[in-house]
């Protein structure tokens, strides 16, 4: 029910209530008369009280109307009211659903369109690939691709970082293989597949990398036999 009916019954509501406390009064003062006009004779003090006690409940239930003409009133209000409320809050809910659509389409667009030039580029390489036996002009040709993308990551805030030679950290790094290295001591990347790619401190992509176990068993019991013997 909208608003324009839940005011049309409570107009309704209203007229009833004061059609009931007219007839009620008429009723009343109807009741006085015939009792008069049948007792010509009665005392005029017993006519009297006799009227008092009707005016006295017609008062009373026109009380009694009012009240209950009021509450109805009022519980048309809080409905009306708790309605506006629910269409207030799905229209909210509608509103924060397309503006949250809106901001994820806007950063898909702000971080595609700085690689378009490097598709572009790539492009032009490829073509010239097809017509053209000259390696350094396709070596440049990929050297500006390169340069390309890595100037668009910077502009989006990504960072590339190497792992080689620093300590394996499973949050940043890949193990994707174990190699024995006599020159570099257990659990140092010694070779790396892949770089890393961070934005601040979020991990994009882990690099992936080759950790070295240390010597070999054998290469470490010969160094220990020497060092004994040395003694």
């Amino acid at each position: 029910m909208n608003s324009e009916e839940q005011e049309k019954v409570q107009a309704q509501a209203a007229e009833a209530a004061a059609e009931a406390q007219n007839e009620a009064a008429e009723a009343a003062e109807n009741s006085a008369a015939e009792a008069a006009d049948t007792a010509p004779g009665a005392d005029s003090e017993q006519w009297q009280e006799a009227g008092e006690i009707t005016d006295d409940a017609a008062a009373a239930e026109k009380v009694e109307i009012s009240a209950e003409a009021l509450l109805q009133a009022e519980v048309a209000s809080l409905k009306d009211q708790l309605l506006r409320k629910e269409a207030d809050y799905q229209n909210y809910r509608k509103r924060m659903a397309r503006e949250v659509s809106d901001a994820r389409r806007i950063g898909l667009v702000e971080t595609i369109t700085p690689f378009l030039q490097v598709f572009d580029l790539f492009e032009m390489a490829m073509k010239a690939a097809e017509t053209s036996d000259n390696v350094a002009a396709l070596k440049q040709g990929l050297e500006m691709i390169l340069a390309q993308y890595g100037k668009t990551i910077d502009e989006l805030g990504v960072q590339k970082f190497d792992a080689v030679g620093s300590t394996f950290d499973p949050m940043w790094h890949d193990a994707v293989a174990y190699e024995n290295d006599p020159e570099a001591p257990e659990g140092t990347i010694i070779k790396q597949w892949n770089c890393g790619y961070k934005m601040g401190d979020r991990l994009l992509r882990p690099a992936r990398v080759i950790v070295s176990g240390g010597p070999a068993r054998e290469a470490a019991g010969e160094a220990e036999e020497k060092a004994e013997n040395a003694q």
